[in-house]
């Protein structure tokens, strides 16, 4: 065996450290090359869309169905009652009267309500237990149908069919206006109108301005005989039918829902009423009553076939 001396051994050493450094310096980009450093992954900022929907207000359900989004669904109020295939649907109950444990017992992760919905306390405990809770619409009219449409395509995360949506509405109720100037234009003059609401077991109820009945019938070229200045009989909102503000109010046509007329016993119990009687609608037994409370009064996608359906009713 061949020894070097120390001095040499040393330096040996050190030249062939030196030349690995080299080569390793030089293979460095190629071993990059063919193992890359790879990166975290990033993560998606693209909004969850729901899967499981629940919905406290008939208004919304008929654009979730108008929207071919009703898969989505499962469960409704009590209020939504259009289209029929919402019947076999599971309830959640009134849309005033929600239950917490009812509405979660569906495990969904989004509830679509209107301004009606409540309690509060109710939402608020839907909310803290997870379910995304959005409010569509706080008033009476058309931009109200508009919004809804809007938001809840959003809410389930198409909005291009909702603008789509919102173009066959609006279309629909430029048809539906042009109707109404028409059955105006006809006429002498607008009647005076008065609406009803009532519940089986409740006390009926008549609506001033600031009130569905009321924007439905100033949409239809017709005066709500009740929603006028304060000082002329007019107030806000709904109170209790007497005979005393009924007679005042002297209605050419009485108005109610298809659901109000059977509480009341139909038509000639409804005229029949004290003060009712002694009006120019119960003598001339004008009485509309055969449109359902959701159509009516709903404000949804169907709004211009209620506008002109209505019309026409109240200047025949």
């Amino acid at each position: 065996m061949s020894t070097l001396p120390s001095d040499k051994r040393r330096h040996a050493v050190l030249g062939t450290l030196a030349s690995l450094a080299v080569n390793s310096t030089a293979l460095l980009p190629a071993l990059m090359a063919v193992s890359p450093v790879h990166a975290q992954p990033k993560r998606s900022t693209a909004p969850t869309l729901p899967r499981r929907v629940a919905v406290a207000g008939g208004a919304v359900t008929e654009i979730v169905y108008a929207l071919n989004t009703q898969a989505l669904l499962v469960g409704v109020d009590t209020t939504s009652t259009y289209p029929p295939a919402t019947r076999s649907l599971p309830k959640i109950g009134y849309q005033r009267a929600l239950s917490a444990e009812g509405v979660l017992s569906l495990h969904p992760d989004l509830l679509l309500v209107t301004a009606e919905a409540g309690p509060p306390t109710a939402l608020m405990q839907i909310m803290q237990a997870g379910v995304k809770v959005i409010t569509l619409g706080t008033h009476h009219d058309v931009k109200v149908v508009r919004d809804r449409i809007r938001g809840t395509a959003a809410a389930l995360g198409l909005p291009s069919r909702g603008e789509r949506l919102l173009q066959r509405f609006d279309a629909e109720w430029e048809m539906a206006l042009a109707s109404v100037r028409r059955h105006r234009q006809a006429s002498n003059k607008p009647p005076r109108v008065m609406f009803i609401l009532s519940h089986s077991g409740t006390q009926a109820m008549v609506a001033g301005r600031d009130t569905a009945a009321d924007a439905m019938i100033r949409y239809a070229g017709a005066i709500n005989a009740l929603g006028g200045a304060d000082d002329q009989g007019g107030y806000r909102g709904y109170k209790p039918l007497t005979a005393e503000s009924t007679i005042l109010a002297s209605p050419d046509v009485l108005l109610t829902t298809s659901e109000g007329l059977d509480a009341i016993g139909g038509i000639a119990k409804l005229i029949a009423t004290p003060g009712i009687a002694l009006t120019p609608a119960a003598k001339k037994r004008r009485v509309v009553g055969d449109m359902d409370a959701l159509l009516l009064l709903g404000f949804g996608p169907r709004l211009p076939a209620a506008l002109t359906a209505l019309s026409a009713k109240l200047f025949s």
